[in-house]
């Protein structure tokens, strides 16, 4: 297992490219939603992307209801090459929890982190590289005009370790310790406003609970600081599956802030959930000169 989780934490550290610029001018952040895109933040770019979230929940044949309270949080930094991304995701979640078999209702109460990962995210290819005399814009914000060549996806591999904790009430039992987190990302910015992108992942491979699904989600500016996202995730899992569908909306302050409201649901009752969230994303330029 330390031989599977070295390879798969350093196998995007040691490929060999050209190196280039990935810095924008605008902001490049993964919110709204929960996909990843294909490209860095940049070298010496130091990003946070946190959102807080309500959700309630309620299972028709366990016949329970649920309140849930969280921060999802993403911490970003261009390390060493431009291409190369090194990141802190996880999601902290507070629960109430009502059984109504009982009379009088039995509540009780969890938390803890759904997941916590430290990875690294690089830049295998990029159709528009060697293209220098167009502008290469990867911000959700950036205004093309289209071309069949903007179908070929960017690609990227992102890889982590899972850290997770004895007994936690989000993960399986038995689940404890580290486990890696490999997904393949694609990323088309296939219009002049719009870009879609899609996530293949494999979650907490060789544990007790493996992860495997998909995200994919479309990404439209209608104007230069207005945004309108719709997303469709796949978990498959013998823990826990589902099927959810998310949209919403984000608005751009300057350059470096971001802020942005979603929402989401599944389409089964068991369980059923509605989530409603509120993000807000920061950038730092560490650079003596953009």
């Amino acid at each position: 297992m330390n031989k599977v989780l070295f390879i798969s934490f350093f196998l995007n550290l040691f490929l060999v490219h050209n190196i280039y610029s990935q810095y924008t001018e605008i902001i490049n952040t993964n919110k709204p939603g929960s996909s990843h895109g294909a490209f860095s933040v940049g070298k010496n770019i130091l990003q946070f992307e946190n959102a807080g979230y309500f959700s309630e929940t309620s299972h028709n044949r366990i016949n329970y209801e649920s309140e849930q309270t969280g921060i999802d949080f993403s911490v970003r930094f261009g390390a060493f090459l431009e291409k190369l991304e090194l990141n802190i995701d996880g999601n902290f979640q507070m629960e109430k929890i009502d059984d109504l078999r009982y009379v009088p209702v039995r509540r009780s109460e969890v938390s803890n982190f759904k997941f916590l990962r430290i990875g690294a995210k690089y830049l295998v290819y990029d159709p528009k590289k060697g293209l220098e005399d167009k502008p290469n814009y990867y911000s959700y914000w950036a205004d093309k005009k289209f071309s069949f060549k903007n179908l070929i996806p960017a690609v990227s591999i992102y890889s982590a370790i899972n850290i997770d904790s004895e007994n936690n009430p989000y993960t399986a039992y038995g689940v404890k310790g580290i486990s890696p987190t490999i997904s393949i990302i694609l990323q088309s910015n296939f219009s002049k406003r719009s870009v879609l992108i899609c996530n293949l992942i494999g979650d907490r491979i060789g544990s007790k609970q493996n992860d495997y699904g998909y995200i994919l989600s479309l990404t439209h500016a209608f104007t230069g600081r207005f945004i309108s996202y719709i997303e469709n995730q796949a978990i498959i899992s013998d823990f826990y599956a589902d099927n959810k569908i998310a949209l919403g909306v984000a608005y751009l302050i300057n350059k470096n802030i971001q802020l942005d409201i979603g929402s989401s649901l599944n389409f089964k009752t068991t369980p059923k959930i509605f989530t409603l969230s509120f993000g807000y994303s920061h950038r730092f330029n560490l650079n003596s000169k953009e």
